[in-house]
C-alpha cells in the first residue's frame, strides 16, 4: 500500500512539472508588432504584393546612404547630411503609405457598386461562392485582379473560408473586411436576410464616402500648409549652407544644436498639423 501511494504521489508530481520539462512541440504564434503589421498592410494596400519588408528596408538604407553622401558632397555640413539621411530613410515608406491611402480612398467609391453586384448575383440564384467569383469579371478594374486571384484559389481548393482569408489579406481594406466577413457569416450560419444586410451596407458606404470626401476637401489646405511649413525652412538652410562661412558655422557645436533642435520642432509641428488636418483612417478589425 505504501508503494502504491508513493507511486501515485510521484506520478502526480511528474504530471505537475511535465509542462515545464516537455513543452509543447508547436510554438505559440505571437502576433507581429503593430508597426510591422501596419507596414505590411501598407504594402498590400499600395498594390505591392511581391515586395517584402526586408526589401523595403534595404532600399531605404541604400537611399539614405546615397542621399547623405550627395548632400555632404554638395553642402559639407555633417549634421545636415544626417538629417537628409533620416528623411531619405523614411521616404520609401512615406511614399508607399501615401499610395496606399490614395488607393483606399479611390476604392471607397467602388465598394458600394461591388456590394450591388453581389446582391444582384445572390438574387439571381447563384451560390454565395459563385457570386464572389463573378466579381472577377464584373467588379471595377481597381479590385478585379484581387477577385481573379480569389477565383483561382477557390477553383483550386474549394475552400471558401481559406480563399476569403487570402482575399482579405490581398485587399487589406477595412471595407473589404466588413463585406467579406458578412459573406462568411452568411455562408456558415445561413439565413435569408443577406441581401437586405448587403443593401443596407451599400447605402451606409455611399453615405460614408460622400461625407469623407467633403471633409477631406475642406481640410486639404491644412495638409498643404503643413507640407509647405516643413519644407521651406530646410530649403533655406540648404541654400545658406552652400556658402563656405555658413557651412563652417553649422559644423560647430552651436550649429549642430540649431539643426537638431530644428529637426525636433519640425517633426512635432508636422505631426500636430497632420493630426489636425487628416481624418483618421478606419482600422482593420477582421484580419
Amino acid at each position: 500500500m505504501t508503494i502504491l501511494v508513493g507511486l501515485t504521489l510521484g506520478l502526480g508530481l511528474l504530471l505537475a512539472v511535465s509542462p515545464f520539462l516537455w513543452p509543447a512541440g508547436v510554438a505559440e504564434t505571437r502576433p507581429a508588432p503593430r508597426q510591422l503589421q501596419r507596414a505590411r498592410d501598407s504594402l498590400e494596400q499600395a498594390g505591392l504584393h511581391d515586395v517584402t519588408l526586408s526589401a523595403l528596408a534595404a532600399v531605404s538604407v541604400i537611399l539614405a546612404i546615397a542621399a547623405a553622401a550627395l548632400t555632404f558632397a554638395v553642402v559639407p555640413v555633417l549634421a545636415l547630411a544626417v538629417v537628409v539621411a533620416l528623411v531619405a530613410l523614411a521616404l520609401p515608406l512615406v511614399v508607399i503609405t501615401s499610395r496606399a491611402r490614395a488607393r483606399i480612398t479611390a476604392n471607397r467609391a467602388v465598394w458600394p457598386d461591388i456590394v450591388d453586384h453581389l446582391v444582384s448575383a445572390v438574387r439571381s440564384g447563384l451560390a454565395l461562392p459563385d457570386s464572389v467569383v463573378s466579381l472577377a469579371h464584373t467588379s471595377p478594374p481597381a479590385v478585379r485582379e484581387s477577385f481573379a486571384e480569389f477565383e483561382r484559389g477557390y477553383r483550386a481548393t474549394g475552400n471558401f473560408g481559406l480563399s476569403v482569408d487570402e482575399l482579405k489579406s490581398r485587399l487589406a481594406d477595412p471595407v473589404a473586411d466588413r463585406v467579406l466577413e458578412t459573406l462568411r457569416m452568411s455562408r456558415e450560419v445561413g439565413g435569408s436576410e443577406l441581401t437586405t444586410v448587403l443593401r443596407n451596407l451599400a447605402a451606409y458606404l455611399r453615405q460614408e464616402a460622400a461625407l469623407r470626401s467633403e471633409v477631406e476637401a475642406r481640410q486639404s489646405w491644412v495638409m498643404n500648409a503643413a507640407r509647405l511649413g516643413v519644407a521651406a525652412p530646410w530649403i533655406i538652410l540648404i541654400l545658406l549652407a552652400t556658402r563656405p562661412e555658413a557651412a563652417a558655422a553649422y559644423n560647430t557645436a552651436a550649429g549642430l544644436a540649431i539643426i537638431v533642435g530644428g529637426l525636433g520642432v519640425t517633426v512635432v509641428a508636422y505631426r500636430v498639423m497632420v493630426g489636425i488636418g487628416r481624418m483618421p483612417q478606419e482600422q482593420r478589425w477582421f484580419r
